[in-house]
């Protein structure tokens, strides 16, 4: 079977600041992979907030993610720190792609370690159904 790849956009206008912690490591001295998932969850939040939304108040609707690829690249040691870049993309009436770029920089190079791509879903967490994405936060992520 083929691995995956994953094709990222061209530009990245947010990115997030994440150091790599003693307990991100596991017993082959670096970050474990579902690591690499609370980065990207971190690099979400982050992202959000800095539209002015959460994970629970997406301009109304909350968000649910339904599926996550992480194609990893090099590995993540402590000390290392990373930048986790984030765009949104490919909206549909329920939801949008959240793509991920992270990266690292040892010895004076940047070194990529990691594509990722989320899928989320606008969710009535109060109804439990899902919703349509309201049109001012596709507005405000889609020029993110």
């Amino acid at each position: 079977m083929p691995r995956v790849k994953l094709e990222l956009p061209p530009v990245f206008h947010f990115s997030a600041v994440i150091p790599v912690r003693i307990t991100d490591l596991n017993y082959g001295g670096h970050a474990g992979n579902d690591t690499f998932l609370t980065y990207i969850h971190e690099a979400r939040i982050q992202f959000l907030k800095s539209k002015g939304y959460s994970e629970l108040d997406l301009g109304g609707a909350g968000l649910i993610m339904s599926d996550v690829m992480i194609e990893f690249k090099n590995e993540v040691f402590y000390g290392d720190v990373i930048t986790a870049s984030v765009a949104a993309g490919e909206f549909t009436k329920y939801g949008f792609d959240l793509f991920y770029k992270l990266e690292t920089t040892r010895e004076g190079k940047t070194l990529l370690v990691a594509k990722a791509k989320t899928g989320m879903v606008c969710f009535d967490y109060q109804n439990r159904k899902i919703v349509s994405v309201p049109d001012e936060a596709r507005a405000k992520l889609e020029t993110a």
